[in-house]
């Protein structure tokens, strides 16, 4: 397997104020030195913008730890053309990671438009400057690699969810515009010989997460008094996967780029890959709750005393959700070593203690 050394790359990631990207940008400099970075974001207000603030200054507090290194931020949208030409013709990056999404299963049913814009239209100007990074002999783009999601799975009753399963019959328009990605990042590795890995997550949390996804959005509601509504009345189960696996696997990843190879008719063979990443493990949604009620109460999130029964509700369930996600990680654990290495509680309670201390509660 081709392999390449971070050092000394210039890596463009997307998406660098949100909650996979940052975090991915903060375990680069970590591990690769010198290195450069540019990051985009829009910092749209999806939710709150203070959220991705603080995740950027994390960023730059870390690259005080880190002179050799270079860290850039662009504040932009992957869907302004003239953006992403700048950014090519300007750092020539050698790696693209792609995370700018408009995320969330429920906010594509009533903002379809946001989806269009940042998912199909930002992804295929990420291609078409892959493409074009090629041009007048240019050593070009090494690898490609872009988030997709488990939601591409739709309604599929076959468990684990394997990469090999047919994904045609998405339930969300999210999911669909992420299977959208997989099908463009195909072709455009036939057409161009561009290495694209696409990576399917699964239910990613941790501290400084997405405020829509359900930890976050529960604890919310219990600190506020409100109700929390557990969906398919609680038989659920989720691949819950913490944070930092996911981004340990994202770098073993970009560092491996399918190999290009021509084949008997002559043209390429598209070096193109997709692969789960997610915790191959799920839990169901009442056993989360209640290591997440501990957790928060073992952090004086909340007291000791709180009336969880009180503020709970079991509801159907919502349109373009699915009951379970299990992601079969196995072809990353046998040509990458990959393995999650943090369980639930284990979670859970780091973002009990992040939020308390990020809430000042």
């Amino acid at each position: 397997m081709q392999t390449i050394c971070l050092n000394s790359k210039t890596i463009l990631v997307t998406g660098a104020a949100g909650f996979i990207g940052s975090n991915q940008i903060l375990q680069l400099f970590r591990c690769a030195i010198p290195i450069n970075i540019i990051g985009i974001d829009n910092l749209n207000e999806y939710y709150d913008v203070s959220l991705k603030e603080y995740r950027l200054k994390q960023i730059e507090e870390a690259i005080k730890i880190y002179p050799e290194s270079n860290w850039t931020f662009i504040r932009g949208n992957i869907a302004d053309r003239s953006i992403i030409d700048f950014v090519f013709k300007n750092y020539k990056p050698d790696l693209v990671i792609n995370f700018a999404a408009q995320a969330g299963v429920r906010y594509s049913i009533t903002n379809p438009d946001a989806y269009i814009e940042s998912n199909l239209i930002g992804f295929y100007n990420l291609l078409e400057a892959c493409r074009h990074s090629y041009d007048n002999g240019e050593k070009g783009v090494e690898h490609f690699v872009y988030a997709s999601s488990s939601s591409v799975y739709g309604a599929n009753k076959k468990v684990p969810y394997s990469i090999e399963d047919k994904v045609d019959n998405p339930v969300s328009l999210y999911a669909a515009t992420k299977k959208s990605n997989e099908l463009m990042a195909h072709a455009y590795s036939k057409l161009y010989n561009i290495p694209s890995t696409g990576l399917r997550f699964f239910t990613v949390y941790g501290p400084a997460g997405r405020p829509d996804m359900a930890y976050f959005g529960f604890t919310n509601k219990l600190l506020s008094g409100d109700t929390i509504q557990i969906f398919n009345y609680g038989n659920c189960e989720r691949d819950f996967t913490y944070i930092d696996d996911i981004v340990e696997g994202v770098k073993l990843v970009m560092q491996a780029p399918p190999e290009r190879v021509i084949g008997e008719d002559g043209l390429p063979v598209p070096p193109y890959a997709v692969y789960n990443i997610g915790n191959n493990k799920p839990e169901n949604l009442l056993d989360f709750v209640d290591i997440l009620q501990q957790e928060l109460i073992r952090a004086k999130v909340i007291p000791q005393d709180y009336d969880f029964d009180g503020h709970k509700k079991l509801v159907a369930m919502q349109p373009g959700d699915v009951p379970i996600t299990y992601a079969d990680i196995s072809p990353l654990m046998q040509e990458f070593n990959f393995k999650p290495r943090t369980g639930l509680r284990e979670g859970l309670r780091k973002f009990a203690q992040w939020y308390k201390e990020f809430y000042k509660i």
